[in-house]
């Protein structure tokens, strides 16, 4: 993961090896005339998870945001900068924003299964983006993404009953299994965990191992240890601007910004 931050521009930091899939340049976002993100440049590598940690308020949810143009949807926000996936622009005028977002699922902090059936929270994505032609290839897309989600087993009997019935960890893990149902390049997480007991914060972060044999993963968390535990890279986020990134075990063990270590060692934050 390659950075340079936006307040010591000669930082050096362990260069990924791996041809990033995300980039971001020079992203500033602005709600009004208040600045939320400085500078932000960044390199996010495909089949790897990269955690964002930092305080609260240090604009690791806004820039996750703009990964896949959310903040669009507020009137007083302003993204300037560049953020490219696959080499694409994602904030060309030319871009659909529907089949973007299509290619980047969303895991939000809460769980948020539709009021509607287990089965029918994950037919919704491949039905209406028109990915499957038959029932029948409906019906694998479901089995297989509950399958990938680590949440078959439990639904297998009982895919009519309402997702909203299911316990938080397993609602979760039906919302995992909703993203990944449409085939994203990108999947998203804002403290996928927060809202979760161990036992089901386990689960999740196993799962999350499992998923990135196949999907690049972005995840939002306040723990450090979590952080620790699920991610390959990880990006240390401070006040709006991007102090430091790299390999999470370097970042963890031999931070190269005082802040970094300020925050790992609970002196801020």
């Amino acid at each position: 993961m390659n950075v340079v931050s936006h307040e010591d521009k000669s930082a050096t930091e362990p260069q990924s090896k791996e041809e990033p899939i995300i980039t971001a340049r020079n992203v500033d976002v602005f709600y009004a005339d208040k600045q939320a993100l400085n500078g932000i440049t960044l390199d996010i590598p495909a089949n790897k998870v990269t955690s964002l940690i930092g305080p609260s308020g240090c604009g690791k949810t806004t820039f996750l945001r703009c990964i896949n143009r959310m903040n669009d949807l507020i009137d007083i926000c302003k993204v300037t900068g560049e953020i490219k996936i696959g080499g694409q622009d994602i904030y060309d005028e030319k871009v659909d924003v529907v089949s973007l977002r299509a290619q980047i699922g969303m895991v939000f902090q809460k769980p948020n299964p539709f009021p509607k059936s287990i089965f029918e929270n994950v037919a919704y994505g491949p039905r209406i983006h028109r990915l499957v032609k038959t029932k029948g290839e409906l019906n694998d897309v479901v089995e297989r993404s509950l399958s990938k989600a680590g949440l078959l087993e439990e639904v297998k009997d009982r895919l009519d009953e309402p997702g909203t019935g299911l316990s938080g960890g397993q609602q979760q893990r039906l919302c995992i299994a909703r993203a990944i149902a449409v085939e994203p390049k990108v999947i998203l997480m804002d403290e996928p965990c927060s809202a979760l007991d161990p036992i089901a914060t386990a689960k999740i972060e196993e799962l999350i191992d499992e998923l990135r044999e196949n999907y690049t993963i972005v995840i939002v968390t306040h723990s450090m240890q979590q952080a620790a535990r699920v991610s390959q890279q990880t990006a240390f986020f401070h006040m709006g601007n991007l102090v430091e990134a790299g390999v999470t075990e370097q970042i963890f063990t031999t931070p190269q910004d005082p802040r970094t270590e300020s925050y790992i060692t609970g002196r801020i934050g």
